[in-house]
């Protein structure tokens, strides 16, 4: 990674021409500023604010420079970049017939003439050879962009794949890739070169008055890299890749005269490179937190080269004649946002998972070999590091059972793998003790006699039965009973609460409130024998499961729990028999404890009220504003629409006249 954070590096390339605009075009000594002069027109009166003078700062100018002037001053760096790791793009933008096409791909008449893309390609394999200790495979492939359309230019290839779905943009951890796309290995400069001759073949081209061959899409060439090291064994690898993109060139109706078909890929141009402009915009923003690659196929396509860990570059073509200024103006300008955006890159490693199991391999028997001389000098001569076997995995099990039985008192260790073993089946008879115990408390539970209310009561004591009188694990028709918790487990009740069951006990006792054959007494004893803490008597016979004898011993116990209690029970008569209801518990909060919290909610409750009234004077004032705004909006294109069928009026420039009804309805439309 870089020390400080960059930016997109911009070039720009002035087309030869012999009529160059001298006093409106202005090249710095220091090939790095640019002046734009542009004469203010004498009719639109003596107070003419519009801007006439602009002033660039690029990272180069380019005027009259060769093909190959241009390649070592912007292309050479990046593509050294590119066998190192790092991704690159190289862009060319301008207005149509600027020079991009020859500047990105070049002529084919003459050698010296050759662009960016195949000197590329020539630097690729020659730093390929160089590099005796990398072993380096290349890949190409070459995408277009027609009319919002992804098309594959080397899909006439022989060893081209036939996707079955249309091209897709996909989005992946290390950027984007282009999903049906065929990418192809090439071993050396002639293989590399036939494709990119192939793929040219094979681009959408057009002729109007400023380009007899304009391209009407915008192409992208990518050199996949990717470099494996001959003299380390360690398994990680770079990928890389570079784009070398050719921009279609923005163009104006009015210069161009497109119709038909040549007009509908104008339209698609424009619009995408809108996109792009909008997207540039977004990324030198700091404030937004959404980037709009989405919005176009060329922006998704290029999002790892905008504002992603790429080194690109923007080469700017711009014409230098005079009635192209305005043009020019446009392309050095987004060149100047172009270089506010940040480029910082970052080298791609992945680990090839082959090498890294043989080199995990290789370690291991690396550190089996220390150990083995380690044991040799220590005497230990017959340990073994090998996983163990089922016969010496029973062993092991055999050994912790005779130590939980207490035949033995310890058990020899001799290395770590044992003891996780020795661990493993520590929990494993555990486990299986715990379920033998609940196999046998289930059988012992399952032949109680459920006609037998004192019993039954007492296993649900012990947590045996369900309060349906269900044994732990019966089904009852929708699910299993889960039996009830032990009464240890239950938080300890209130004094108050004692009371009160103790004063029912009492009642329910009595020989007046009895009938005969009646057994609620003595569950009622029961239960609050149960949690009551002087006596264990009940708990015990639980846990040895004799019930009948804990049974038999429930009244007298009880009568000495009621004696003891009788002197609570007369304390707690005046207690009220159930607490209030939600409404009056409520109100005497509010009083009291709670008409503070009252008072605030009544103030928030004020405050909510006014807010919704502003809320909606606001919404009915803005809903007028917008009614206004449609109005004029609907003025204004119906005064275009008369302007136009009436025939536009024109000054000596060829530049339409706005007329008093429009200016006026702009500016209130601006305001």
């Amino acid at each position: 990674m870089s020390d400080h954070p960059s930016t997109v590096k911009v070039f720009v390339r002035v087309k030869p021409t012999p009529n160059f605009a001298h006093h409106q075009i202005k090249i710095g000594e220091d090939k790095k500023t640019i002046d734009i002069h542009i004469r203010k027109d004498d009719k639109l009166g003596v107070v003419n604010n519009k801007r006439s003078d602009w002033s660039f700062k690029l990272d180069g100018l380019l005027h009259n420079a060769s093909q190959e002037t241009v390649y070592d001053t912007v292309a050479k760096p990046v593509v050294s970049k590119v066998l190192d790791g790092y991704n690159g793009t190289i862009m060319c933008y301008g207005q149509t017939g600027a020079g991009k096409t020859y500047t990105i791909t070049g002529a084919t008449e003459n050698f010296q003439l050759r662009g960016i893309i195949p000197r590329a390609l020539q630097q690729v394999f020659k730093e390929i050879r160089e590099k005796r200790d990398q072993s380096i495979t290349v890949q190409i492939s070459y995408l277009e962009i027609y009319n919002e359309t992804l098309f594959d230019l080397l899909s006439t290839m022989s060893d081209a794949p036939t996707p079955d779905t249309h091209m897709t943009i996909v989005d992946e951890t290390h950027g984007v890739f282009v999903k049906g796309l065929s990418v192809h290995l090439v071993n050396n400069e002639e293989q590399a070169l036939n494709l990119l001759f192939e793929g040219e073949t094979n681009r959408i081209i057009g002729s109007h008055v400023l380009n007899k061959n304009s391209s009407r899409s915008h192409c992208i060439f990518t050199i996949y890299v990717e470099s494996h090291s001959r003299v380390l064994s360690d398994a990680r690898y770079t990928v890389s890749k570079i784009n070398l993109v050719d921009l279609a060139g923005s163009e104006r109706l009015g210069k161009t005269g497109s119709e038909g078909q040549i007009l509908k890929e104008t339209t698609y141009i424009n619009k995408s490179l809108t996109f792009l402009e909008q997207t540039v915009m977004a990324l030198t923003d700091r404030s937004r937190d959404h980037i709009p690659f989405r919005q176009s196929k060329l922006t998704h396509a290029l999002k790892d080269s905008l504002g992603g860990n790429c080194d690109t570059i923007l080469i700017a073509n711009i014409y230098g004649d005079g009635p192209q200024l305005n043009e020019t103006l446009s392309t050095l300008r987004f060149a100047s946002r172009m270089k506010c955006v940040p480029a910082e890159t970052v080298v791609i490693e992945q680990y090839d998972p082959m090498r890294v199991a043989k080199n995990l391999k290789k370690e291991i028997d690396h550190l089996k070999h220390e150990l083995a001389i380690h044991n040799t000098l220590a005497n230990r001569t017959h340990v073994s590091y090998e996983p163990f076997s089922e016969s010496q995995i029973t062993e092991i099990n055999t050994q912790v059972r005779r130590y939980l039985d207490g035949t033995v008192d310890e058990i020899d260790i001799q290395n770590l793998r044992q003891i996780q073993e020795i661990f493993s089946q520590f929990k494993l008879i555990v486990s299986q003790q715990e379920k033998e115990v609940e196999a046998r408390l289930r059988q012992k539970y399952t032949l109680l006699d459920k006609t037998d209310s004192v019993t039954i009561t007492a296993a649900q004591k012990a947590g045996g039965l369900d309060e349906d009188g269900l044994l732990v694990g019966d089904v009852d028709g929708s699910s299993f009973g889960i039996g009830l918790a032990p009464m240890s487990s239950k938080p300890k009740s209130s004094l108050s609460a004692r009371k009160s069951k103790t004063k029912k006990l009492k009642e329910r006792s009595s020989p007046l409130s009895r009938k005969d054959g009646d057994p609620s007494p003595v569950l009622g004893f029961e239960l609050e024998l149960a949690s009551s803490s002087k006596t264990n008597l009940l708990t015990a016979s639980a846990k040895d499961l004799d019930i009948k004898e804990a049974a038999a011993k429930i009244p007298e116990t009880a009568t000495l729990i009621l004696q003891q209690a009788e002197p609570e029970v007369n304390e707690d008569v005046s207690r009220p028999s159930s607490p209030p209801s939600k409404h009056v518990a409520f109100e005497d909060f509010k009083a009291d404890p709670g008409s503070e919290l009252n008072r605030i909610f009544k103030e928030n409750k004020a405050i909510l009220t006014d807010r919704k009234n502003k809320l909606k004077e606001v919404t009915q004032r803005i809903n007028l504003i917008k009614k206004d705004i449609d109005a004029t909006s609907q003025s204004l294109n119906v005064t275009k629409v008369e302007r136009e069928k009436q025939g536009e009026p024109m000054n000596k420039g060829g530049q339409g006249i706005m007329t008093k009804m429009s200016f006026m309805l702009i500016v209130r439309l601006k305001d």
